[in-house]
């Protein structure tokens, strides 16, 4: 399954962004998924999980009570609608996808990447 990003953008801070993650050639049945993100000079964080077979949300304690992961019925797109947005929010936005129903927190625990979109929030 291939993954697209979209919905980045600059915002000032307070801001909301709603982040879509789309899939081709497949679906996310079958699939948790999850939202990282990369700092200019640190490394890729866990934001957003989301198993399959249920949908159980799990945050990053930094997000918990901001940001919002879900996704459509269709199975198509996973969404992450950020709110109260903090300029220590800035970072290129991955979303990730596997098979197992694990609520993974690490990089190399997911087999498909998006390319990233850039959120870049302003003080």
């Amino acid at each position: 399954v291939q993954l697209q990003a979209s919905g980045g953008g600059l915002v000032q801070a307070g801001d909301s962004l709603r982040l879509s993650c789309t899939a081709s050639g497949g679906t996310f049945e079958g699939h948790s998924a999850a939202w990282f993100r990369q700092a200019p000079g640190k490394e890729r964080e866990f934001v957003a999980g989301i198993t399959r077979l249920g949908g159980y949300a799990f945050y990053a304690d930094s997000v918990k009570g901001r940001f919002a992961i879900s996704r459509d019925n269709a199975e198509i797109a996973i969404y992450l609608q950020m709110n109260s947005l903090k300029p220590e929010d800035t970072a290129v936005y991955y979303c990730a996808a596997k098979t197992t129903r694990a609520a993974d927190r690490a990089p190399a625990d997911y087999n498909y990447w998006g390319q990233g979109t850039l959120v870049t929030v302003s003080s």
